[in-house]
């Protein structure tokens, strides 16, 4: 990034210029210049320079010069995906890339018309080694209301992103939000999104032991906010915040103590027991950005950009730009940080890549040197 000509532009647009989105690609370029590639879709809310602008007409754009990175354009429909048993080949053809190019992805899919877990599965598949970051657009709620812009054009529906390659490094950070309570327990019976025991007990008796011993704070939140965190990585024994894969807990059986979960189960899973509010959320956003930062203190970011859940923002903390004020407080008050609030968030978590509700998944761009 820098003051040459822009090699991509990132943009967001709020529903009220819907009847301009057919028209935006064409508007940044000339603003721009014809070299520039544009990449963007319609969210629910918008953020950049420094603010989230929600439920009301915004519209951002982040613009990148990249010398020495190799830009390639990505356009998919639901039914131009490879079959979930297909090769590697076929997922390489279809995206219009190898992995011998070292590939990092930034992915904007529409909700409505396209299987954006299948793409995930199939992506980590083909390209386990390539960080893959990005949104579900949000500012329609039906078929053709979201605007996705690729290049020169404006599409309704499928999914679009950007294979970046060269002299670039996309880093992520996957903020969902929650607090362990209780200890670490193995899966020792489940049933497809079912868990029937952990460590030999129904994990009913196990969640009323929890209760019996937390404060009046997390017993009210165990009342609406409880989540099941899923440690995805079997190497590790001791997991910290960022290890757990968080999903709902769906629904419980008071007669088996078996609970239902919004993710597959497989015995021998470590798992815990989460819970989320306006506190915990800040708290999680702003150790996992303290990490990253610690940990890249030698290779400063060059920009970012965020996708946050709807479920954020205000009306998780009572006021705005809480998440963008975190990230420029941890990880450098003039990094250019552009984004949109999402229907759904694409990160990684063990290198797995996930589709996610109530994140803040980031994706940190510097030079690969």
């Amino acid at each position: 990034m820098g003051d040459t000509a822009a090699d991509l532009a990132v943009v967001f647009a709020s529903s009220e210029y819907a009847s301009d989105y057919a028209d935006l690609p064409s508007m940044v370029r000339e603003l721009l210049g014809p070299q520039v590639l544009v990449l963007g879709c319609s969210g629910g809310g918008i953020i950049g320079g420094g603010t989230e602008i929600e439920q009301e007409p915004a519209v951002s754009m982040t613009a990148a010069s990249l010398p020495g990175v190799n830009i390639k354009p990505i356009r998919l429909e639901g039914d131009g995906l490879p079959d979930m048993d297909a090769p590697p080949d076929n997922w390489h053809e279809a995206l219009g890339v190898t992995p011998d190019e070292e590939p990092q992805f930034v992915l904007l899919v529409d909700p409505m018309s396209f299987p954006a877990q299948n793409l995930l599965l199939g992506m980590d598949y083909a390209f386990p080694a390539a960080a893959k970051i990005g949104g579900l657009a949000s500012a329609g709620q039906g078929a053709r209301q979201n605007g996705l812009f690729l290049g020169q054009d404006y599409h309704d529906s499928g999914a679009i992103g950007v294979a970046l390659s060269g002299n670039i490094v996309v880093e992520t950070v996957v903020a969902q939000g929650c607090r362990p309570i209780g200890n670490p327990m193995r899966i020792t019976k489940s049933d497809r999104n079912f868990l029937v025991e952990l460590d030999e007990q129904q994990p009913l008796n196990v969640l009323r032991s929890i209760f019996e011993q937390a404060d009046q704070r997390d017993r009210d939140l165990m009342q609406n906010s409880l989540f099941l965190g899923v440690v995805m990585d079997a190497l590790i024994d001791e997991p910290q915040q960022g290890d757990f894969l968080i999903r709902n807990v769906m629904g419980m059986d008071q007669r088996s103590g078996v609970l239902a979960i919004g993710e597959m189960l497989k015995e021998g899973q470590l798992v815990q027991f989460h819970l989320r509010d306006a506190e915990t959320s800040a708290e999680d956003l702003s150790a996992v950005l303290e990490r990253y930062a610690i940990d890249n203190r030698e290779n400063p970011a060059h920009g970012a950009l965020l996708f946050s859940c709807l479920g954020r923002g205000k009306y998780l903390y009572g006021k705005s730009n809480h998440d963008t004020e975190v990230f420029h407080d941890k990880v450098g008050a003039t990094v250019p940080l552009g984004g949109f609030f999402c229907n759904g968030e694409i990160g990684p978590v063990s290198g797995t890549t996930f589709l996610h509700g109530y994140t803040s998944s980031f994706g940190i761009f510097r030079p690969r040197g």
